[in-house]
């Protein structure tokens, strides 16, 4: 018999304790309904349910909008298609013709209002990202963020839902997890610009000046954002998880860590890492890395995402919970730059440059504890790092990708905000 998880939120602020609480009965309403796109039987009992995706013409969104699809939902999406993720302002081709696409911005209550009719379950994507960029545009990213997450909870208020799901980012952590010289946990507070010059070492050290240990960080881990972009992603899941508890709307908060894959924008210097060095050599560039290059991440790909998002939506266990989305492995920045240099065959031309810079936001190590994610849902990424790569790769051949990155990195130094 399986095991069904109740996660329990206590506490506020932090999120610094989730008790998990073992009950014998099944986490899902069918044995189906744990799988993946790639390995799932549709239901033909079941009831079309429809599924509003807000931002769901981006790039996670749309690949959870095909794994929807695949299961034997309807799918909704609201997106004003940004021009900072769709240059051109189109609807994009990779958008499956079966979604019902409603054009609309998340300010506005009218379109909400719209595209909540009929609606069973609502995924919160709609945001602005870009950890750099939410540091000097403090009030859009707020604006959309928070602000937009507090109208679709007003409007929601007129139209009830079975699930309120929202993403939610790894960088509301901030650093990582680390355990010291004892084996104790540690969880040390934003770097700043004279840290290296300080500890010569881009690393924490503890108090017996040994370099702090990164591990797995669990869902229990005190919230400390480093960002705008960061506190924004916070607000959003504590305004969910609220509204969610007060008018008994289950709600899970999805920490999402370095997702990639095909959709990402390439010619968004904001967009995620992968995306961002391949833009670079796609135009004969070296990716450029910050700090040391020994920074750690936990890189999953948006297939498995988009399994896990359907999964909290099926499993009636999760409710009222934070839950991290991630692979369970971690690689270093600059191991990431050459797997991507070799993938794309520009290994022995190209090279990273490692630029010894720090940014502000910037977090040293933070990479994901799935057990809960594993045990409340029953998710297992499917996708490993090698094969993503070559899957990504492959939908590259004939993008096109302007490399502003060097742009961004100007905006960055002009304001103080890269040294």
């Amino acid at each position: 018999m399986q095991l069904q998880l109740c996660v329990l939120l206590l506490g506020c602020v932090g999120l610094s304790q989730l008790s998990i609480v073992f009950a014998g009965a099944g986490a899902h309403s069918g044995s189906w309904r744990g799988r993946c796109s790639g390995w799932l039987m549709p239901n033909l009992n079941q009831s079309r349910e429809l599924v509003l995706i807000t931002g769901g013409a981006g790039f996670i969104g749309s690949h959870l909008a095909d794994e929807l699809l695949a299961a034997g939902y309807r799918v909704r999406v609201l997106d004003h298609l940004d021009k900072q993720v769709h240059p051109e302002g189109t609807l994009p081709k990779y958008l499956d013709p079966a979604v019902e696409f409603v054009a609309g911005d998340i300010l506005d209550i009218e379109a909400l209002k719209r595209a909540l009719e009929g609606v069973d379950f609502v995924y919160h994507f709609a945001a602005k990202v870009g950890v750099g960029q939410s540091m000097y545009r403090i009030r859009e990213y707020t604006e959309v963020n928070a602000l937009g997450t507090a109208v679709l909870l007003e409007a929601l208020l007129e139209n009830p839902v079975k699930k309120l799901i929202v993403a939610s980012s790894m960088s509301v952590y901030g650093e990582g997890s680390y355990v010291d010289g004892t084996g104790q946990s540690a969880f040390p507070k934003q770097r700043r610009e004279n840290h290296f010059t300080q500890h010569n070492s881009w690393d924490f050290r503890g108090e017996g000046s040994e370099t702090l240990k990164p591990e797995p960080t669990a869902e229990s881990k005190p919230c400390l954002p480093a960002s705008m972009y960061a506190q924004g992603k916070y607000d959003q899941e504590r305004m969910c998880l609220i509204f969610g508890e007060a008018y008994d709307i289950p709600t899970v908060a999805m920490r999402f860590f370095n997702v990639y894959g095909p959709r990402q924008a390439l010619s968004n210097p904001y967009t995620g890492v992968l995306a961002i060095f391949a833009s670079r050599l796609m135009n004969g560039r070296a990716p450029l890395i910050f700090e040391d290059g020994e920074q750690r991440r936990d890189f999953v790909h948006v297939k498995d995402v988009a399994c896990a998002c359907r999964l909290a939506l099926e499993t009636e266990a999760a409710r009222n919970c934070v839950v991290n989305v991630g692979s369970g492995e971690q690689r270093s920045i600059r191991q990431i730059a050459e797997a991507i240099i070799a993938a794309m065959g520009r290994k022995g031309e190209i090279e990273p440059e490692i630029t010894g810079r720090f940014r502000a936001g910037d977090v040293r190590h933070c990479y994901a504890d799935t057990t809960l994610a594993r045990h409340l849902l029953e998710y297992r990424p499917r996708v490993n790092f090698h094969d993503g790569l070559v899957e990504l790769v492959g939908w590259l051949e004939g993008q096109i990708a302007i490399d502003r990155v060097e742009d961004a990195q100007r905006e960055l130094t002009t304001r103080g905000l890269a040294k």
